[in-house]
């Protein structure tokens, strides 16, 4: 009998003691009566409705109580709910187990990705469906709290995401039954994501407001550097602002991230992007290269130099992640393949880099023009 098995069967003695880590049965005889094993421990449950809600109610571990005395109890339930509610469930709520998904899950993810779940259970999640029991979520309670946040669509799709991590989680915990997690079949909201790119005059604009706040002395020269190593690389502000000298592979012109929010990161190095770093000054004792006001730590917010420069050159509508979008399309522009221009910005999937594809279109669209022309000019003389 193979784990995480559910099936149907008369339940008996023989039945439950041989049920594997994860395996559940379902009795015959009596709905909704059912054991399960939760690793070494094998125990007896009923899942029935009170008062309109599902509820799974733990009736006790095989051994002391046999099939036929748990199937009594469960029966005994079942004529009289009232005794099943005053009885201790065996689910928690959704608040009651949130501290031990953090302790169990929030070690495998990023710090940044930590601050997200964080700010999204504390604000959206737990004050929504925080008082339900976890495993009485259902799929309509979740697309309930979905649709409340259909006002921030991105923020809202974020949510039922992390509910979806969290129900996967409880079920591989034992706090739902296997393969119910109700954010399945939910559709997301649609993202009107924002796309700004800096055609060549705002480039132009761009470069000039930012060396003349450097030599103004309005800016510092590491967050001048700063910037033009955002336009020239299309990295992230985060992998730019932590960027170290030891990063910087010289013999084959990358710098070597060993994280960023993909994991490992090899960014290659362009002539212009050389230049900059060549330009920029080592301070002693400090392993950054773009160094903050602390000694021995690197520049931690970029956002004031960044609008100071930005407003200077009339881009009041730009963001300082659209730089890493112009970068993008430029490569797009040149004819670069998605899957290439994946690779430069360093997407884990191929669809991040998707919506840069009528950008990407345009260069191939001009080269079937000109192979018309030059197929119907051939035709001509034939």
């Amino acid at each position: 009998m193979s784990g995480k098995n559910s099936f149907h069967a008369r339940i008996t003695k023989t039945v439950v003691e041989r049920l594997q880590s994860g395996d559940c049965v379902w009795d015959t005889e009596l709905k909704g009566f059912g054991a399960r094993r939760q690793k070494t421990t094998a125990s007896y449950f009923l899942k029935t409705r009170i008062r309109g809600r599902q509820k799974w109610i733990t009736i006790g571990q095989h051994n002391p109580y046999t099939p036929d005395t748990a199937r009594r109890q469960a029966m005994a339930y079942k004529l009289d709910p009232s005794i099943a509610v005053q009885k201790k469930q065996e689910y928690p709520t959704l608040n009651e187990v949130i501290e031990r998904f953090k302790l169990t899950h929030y070690p495998k993810i990023k710090p940044r990705t930590r601050k997200d779940y964080t700010s999204l259970l504390d604000k959206q999640i737990l004050p929504t469906l925080g008082k339900l029991e976890i495993a009485e979520i259902t799929r309509a309670d979740v697309t309930k709290f979905h649709h409340n946040f259909a006002h921030t669509p991105r923020r809202a799709n974020m949510a039922l995401a992390v509910v979806s991590v969290i129900m996967s989680w409880a079920e591989e915990f034992g706090f739902r039954e296997q393969n119910s997690n109700p954010c399945k079949g939910i559709k997301k909201f649609a993202e009107n994501k924002r796309e700004r790119y800096l055609s060549k005059e705002e480039l132009g604009r761009l470069g000039k407001a930012l060396s003349e706040a450097e030599n103004s002395g309005k800016i510092s020269l590491y967050a001048a550097a700063a910037i033009r190593l955002l336009i020239l690389t299309g990295a992230r502000r985060s992998e730019i602002l932590t960027l170290k000298w030891d990063y910087i592979d010289h013999e084959k012109q990358a710098i070597r991230l060993p994280d960023s929010k993909t994991g490992a990161k090899t960014i290659n190095l362009n002539e212009p992007t050389l230049e900059v770093l060549q330009s920029i000054p080592r301070q002693a004792g400090n392993p950054y290269i773009i160094v903050g006001k602390v000694h021995g730590q690197p520049m931690v917010n970029i956002f004031k130099p960044w609008n100071l420069v930005r407003k200077a050159a009339g881009l009041e509508n730009f963001r300082i992640h659209d730089i890493r979008h112009s970068f993008a399309s430029t490569a797009a522009e040149s004819g670069a393949s998605l899957l290439h221009i994946g690779k430069l910005l360093g997407h884990k999937k191929s669809a991040t880099t998707e919506r840069y594809t009528h950008i990407a279109n345009n260069p191939i669209k001009e080269l079937n023009e000109t192979i018309g022309t030059l197929i119907k000019d051939s035709m001509k003389n034939m």
